[in-house]
């Protein structure tokens, strides 16, 4: 009988290359929403002489990705304008939501679509919002979370997943961190998702790096990190740089890694304008070129 079982695993389990490529998935971008993020990410191609790179177009189609910053830094508005900008466009999308109620998240999209000049009657009836910040049961056991999402992925044809935010779920029980992580992550590649976890990372660690509640939890799981920090000018030679006055602050945006496909590694800066949208600007090295 054991016998049997392992022959079973193995048939299931062990490939050859060659068996695989009838059901690799096919690498393209899905559009993030946020002004000069999509061409960050690019993809490889050869033609038999020459290899070239083009860029993806968004974020790596049926990605699992992390957000990770410490507050104020942009996290929830980029997953704002992601849901939003996808659900234009005709796609289902759902956000879980573990910090504020169903009515607040359906207040921060709404705002999100008016400064994205996107008509808020183009996008309701593509976001669907499940509520774990009202509902104890689903922060607390995971796998009705999981029932729930499966349930709303089925009904509504749901193509990307926003958790805002991940670190909810495992807040003061960081030693489940990497087994609920990884859960989650295994749940939405099942479910062919692309999607985005907002991770909250504690103050005192370094900014640009991609370490967040629950240790490294979330990075050494999910495909790909993006990290969001916030400096404040106190250098001269920072006022130069940054073109602000001392004591002021920016923000600045790094993609810390992907396995899926070829990224950019450069810390750009990262703005958020009056009206409350993200973007990403110029990188470092073009400041200094500029200076």
């Amino acid at each position: 009988m054991k016998e049997e079982v392992m022959k079973k695993n193995q048939k299931e389990t062990v490939y050859r290359l060659a068996d695989l490529k009838g059901i690799m998935p096919t690498l393209f971008g899905i559009r993030s929403g946020v002004e000069g993020l999509d061409s960050l990410f690019y993809t490889t191609e050869f033609d038999g002489e020459k290899v070239t790179t083009r860029p993806l177009g968004g974020y790596p189609a049926r990605g699992v990705l992390q957000i990770t910053g410490t507050p104020d830094t942009g996290k929830s508005l980029m997953a704002e304008q992601f849901l939003v900008q996808q659900a234009s466009m005709g796609y289902p999308v759902c956000l879980v939501t573990t910090e504020q109620s169903a009515a607040f998240s359906a207040l921060g999209l709404k705002q999100r679509a008016m400064a994205m000049g996107i008509p808020f009657e183009k996008i309701e009836k593509n976001i669907v919002i499940i509520d774990a910040a009202s509902q104890t049961l689903f922060r607390e056991d995971l796998p009705s979370l999981l029932e729930a999402m499966a349930k709303a992925i089925q009904t509504y044809g749901i193509k990307s997943t926003v958790i805002d935010s991940v670190t909810g779920l495992y807040e003061s029980r960081e030693m489940l961190a990497r087994q609920t992580v990884r859960q989650i992550y295994h749940f939405l590649k099942k479910w062919n998702q692309t999607a985005l976890l907002i991770s909250q990372k504690r103050s005192g660690h370094e900014e640009l790096t991609s370490e967040a509640a629950g240790g490294y939890a979330v990075a050494h799981i999910v495909d790909g990190t993006l990290v969001v920090s916030k400096k404040e000018i106190l250098r001269n030679s920072e006022v130069s740089l940054y073109k602000k006055p001392l004591g002021e602050t920016v923000r600045l945006f790094r993609i810390d890694g992907c396995r899926l496909c070829g990224h950019d590694s450069s810390v750009h800066l990262f703005e958020i304008d009056r009206n409350g949208l993200v973007k990403v600007g110029p990188s470092l090295q073009e400041l200094v070129q500029q200076k």
